[in-house]
Formats: structure tokens, sequence, C-alpha cells
């Protein structure tokens, strides 16, 4: 059983970095849902409903962590366009606390009122934003990605207007664990304002937080060595993205933080079939934040954050420390695709074609992105399998020959777990827009929970089949 830990290092920034603010009232709490594993991995599993809604519906706060939430300040490029007038707007840092693994994590929320950053904002979250979120980090914590987890939900009986869907729209609570909320846009502020001794003591303290033992004090390469972490960081994430088929959407550099952690799901998709222009969101009309668009925008989202630590660097240390990130990113594709499929690596030449030779298969012939990982994992053993897919037709074409030999060629590890109940399956458990809108639908029209719930409960088959195999 994990002790609950209550922390409160973000405070220690002082002012400068965030404003404590006061949580929404709301004129009903219905718990819709709570993570319970990830309760139990911080030592909150076994508070009542009750008390579970007055923490994080009403906001009551943990014991020993801070006495009233506070919403970080930052600035951030959205779409590749400063913007200085951001920061937590609907949400806040509410606790932080530490995990089984004596990691600092924190809750922070989406949806829990209006803070000095709001703008004109009513700072609310739909209902139906909420239940998106917890789909999106489910699915992706079940694929490998590393995730912020959704640990909350609660609906708060408010209408709210929204002009790009129905309304009015029920509203929601949402409650997030996540590693940390310290972002590049948290930089960005800093630099902006030309702000030196807090980009330093900022600095200081995610080294210390995130990365001990990385750079020790009176180290004159701090600001490279973070550098160079959170570059590879990014770009195990990115892979793994890339690995599950999943488009972010959003990915503004307050979107990206410095542990690398996927996080804040807004308009997400899973692709059908391979697809580089795929994209997430209707408003990117020029496809910027497009599927093969991914790992581009994140190298630039990290250029942003090394001209942040100029002033406490040398312009050729985090240019190097920039570099790390293409090679790390090539490395991470292909351990993922290895991952996921649960087959050997034969080094990076061979793994560097057999990713091509993936990749291009899928391109061709526009086999349906998440049946073609599902029919293959375990490569040679699952060949069987794969010949009574839907998508078994594609698989005897001659296109696939050559890839079907390095598939076969390869060692099946043996984390495999193909004795999984899931590996029966016809379909693997998806989630393309349609089955999104489609668990939605009922709630939406009659309060119907029971498909998301069952969605639930395939995710975390998922989850514990291809468990073995997420390093």
């Amino acid at each position: 059983m994990t002790p609950y830990k209550p922390r409160t290092d973000h405070a220690s920034l002082g002012d400068g970095f965030f404003d404590p603010v006061h949580a929404a009232s709301f004129p009903e709490h219905i718990l819709r849902y709570r993570n319970q594993r990830a309760a139990q991995s911080v030592g909150l599993d076994t508070l009542t409903d009750a008390a579970w809604v007055e923490h994080f519906g009403k906001f009551a706060p943990l014991p020993g962590s801070f006495e009233q939430p506070l919403a970080l300040r930052y600035h951030g490029h959205q779409f590749q366009s400063y913007n200085p007038d951001l920061g937590d707007g609907r949400g806040f840092l509410f606790a932080q606390l530490e995990d089984e693994r004596g990691r600092l994590l924190d809750l922070g929320t989406k949806g829990s009122g209006r803070t000095p950053w709001s703008r004109s904002a009513d700072g609310r979250l739909t209902l139906k934003g909420g239940v998106r979120e917890v789909l999106a980090t489910s699915m992706l914590e079940a694929l490998g990605v590393d995730t912020s987890k959704s640990f909350s939900l609660v609906e708060t009986g408010e209408e709210l207007e929204r002009g790009d869907e129905p309304s009015p729209t029920r509203a929601s609570v949402l409650v997030r664990l996540s590693h940390s909320h310290v972002r590049i846009g948290t930089f960005q502020r800093l630099s902006y304002f030309k702000d030196q001794e807090r980009l330093k003591r900022l600095l200081d303290y995610s080294l210390a937080t995130y990365y001990p033992g990385l750079s020790p004090e009176g180290d004159n390469q701090r600001a490279a060595k973070l550098l160079g972490a959170v570059a590879e960081s990014v770009a195990k994430t990115g892979a793994r993205w890339i690995a599950a088929g999943f488009v972010h959407g959003v990915l503004n550099t307050d979107n990206i933080n410095i542990t690398g952690e996927s996080f804040d799901y807004g308009p997400w998709r899973f692709l059908p079939r391979y697809d580089p222009a795929f994209t997430a969101a209707y408003f990117d009309q020029t496809g910027l934040y497009a599927f093969g668009r991914q790992p581009d925008v994140l190298a630039w989202n990290l250029t942003r954050l090394a001209e942040c630590l100029l002033p406490l660097g040398t312009h050729d240390d985090l240019e190097a420390a920039l570099n790390r990130y293409w090679p790390a990113f090539q490395q991470a594709i292909w351990a993922a695709l290895l991952n996921r499929l649960a087959i050997s690596s034969l080094g990076s030449e061979a793994d560097g074609d057999f990713a091509s030779a993936l990749f291009a298969f899928l391109y061709e012939s526009q086999a349906p992105y998440e049946q073609f990982f599902f029919d293959w994992r375990g490569g040679r053993l699952s060949a069987e399998r794969a010949a009574r897919s839907p998508s078994a037709a594609l698989y005897a074409d001659e296109r696939f020959a050559s890839l079907r030999e390095m598939l076969v060629s390869r060692e099946p590890l043996s984390t495999h777990n193909l004795d999984h109940p899931y590996f029966a399956r016809e379909k693997p458990r998806s989630m393309l827009i349609d089955e999104m809108e489609a668990i939605w639908a009922p709630i939406a029209e009659r309060d119907d929970w029971s498909a998301f719930h069952t969605a639930m409960d395939e995710i975390e088959q998922m989850r514990q089949a291809y468990a073995p195999a997420i390093p």
C-alpha cells in the first residue's frame, strides 16, 4: 500500500510564478469517473466517494499540500505565434504529492473556474471535453505513451455556451495527475520579461526536482544539460505518439512540459490509416500540427526553449544539447515500433530499414493502423492470427512480402503476452472519432454511461495485454 505523502515544492519558486486562486462554486457535484489505480499510486485510493468529491469537486485542500490552489503563469507560441497573454485560465495546481517511486507529481485541474489569466473565458470545461480527455489518456497509457493520468471527472450541473458544439452543454471539472506542469512556456515568460534571476531559479528547480543528479551546483553546463535531457524526453514521447497513431492537435509551447510527458488534450485524434497529413483540429487549416509534422514541431518548440536558456549557457553548448533531439527520436521510434510488436532489435541499420518498410506498407496499403499492430504482435507467433484478420487480404498482397519476412525473421520478445484474452479478439480496441462520438451520444441524449464504461473496461484489458512490453 502506497502511503500518502503530500508536498508543496512548487511554492518554493516564490513570487512571480503563480497566483493563489479560489475554485468556482458549482451547483452540483456528480462523480463520473475516479481513477482508482492512479489514486493507489499516490495513497488516495481509500477516500470515500464523498471525500473524493470534497477534494476533487469542491477542492477542499488535501492535508499537508497547498492551502490555496495556484494558477500558474506562463506564455507560449500558439501555432508558432507568440502569445504573452496566457497562463492557467481555467485550471490550477491543486496539490503536489509523491508516487510509489518517490517522484513528485502534480494534481492539476481543468474547468475549475476563472483565474487572473482567464481573459474573457468562463474558466469552465464541457462534460464532453472531460470525457474526451479521460478516453485519450487511458488509450495512450495502454499504448505505452508517457501521459498525464485523468484522475477525476465531476459533472458540475452548469450549462455552458460554446460556439463550436451544440449549446447549452453540460459542464464538468477534471483533475489530472501529472509529473510536471513546468512548461516550455514557463521559461518563455521569464525570458520575455528578461527576468534572469527567476529564470535561473526555474532552471535550478527543474534540475533538482525532475532531473536530480544530472548537474550539480556550480556546473557551468547546467542549462545545456537540462535542455539535452528535455530534448531526449520529448523525443521519446513524440516517437511513441507516432507508434500509437496519435495526433495531439495543439502542440503549442505551453503544451510541452519539461519532463516530456504528454498532457492537455483538446482536439486529439487517432489515425484510421497511415496519413502524414492527417490533422486533429478543425482550426488547423494549414496542417501545422498534422500527424507527420509532429516530430518537426517538437524540435521547433525545443529550439524556443534553447533560446530562453541562452543567458544561462553558451550558444555552442545549447546547440549541442538541442542536437540530441533527432538521434534520440530516431532511436525512440525504432524502439517504440518494436515494443508495440514485441519483436527483437537487430541493430540500428536493420531497425531503420524495418521502420521504413513498415510505414511504406501502411501508406501504400492503407491498412487500418491499430489493426496492423494488433495482428502482428509477436511477429511469426501471430502469423495464423493475422491470416484470420479483417486485413488478411492485405497481408496476402505481394506488397507485404518483404515486410512479412522482416516480421517473421525476428525473435519474438518474451513480453508478447499473446495468451492474454485481449488477443482472442478479431479487432483491437480503438478510439477513432466516430467511436468517441458513439460513446458520447447516449450520455448527451439520455445520460446513459454504459458505452463509456464498456470502453474503459476494454481499454483496461488492452493496457494489461500490452503492459509487459512498455519500458
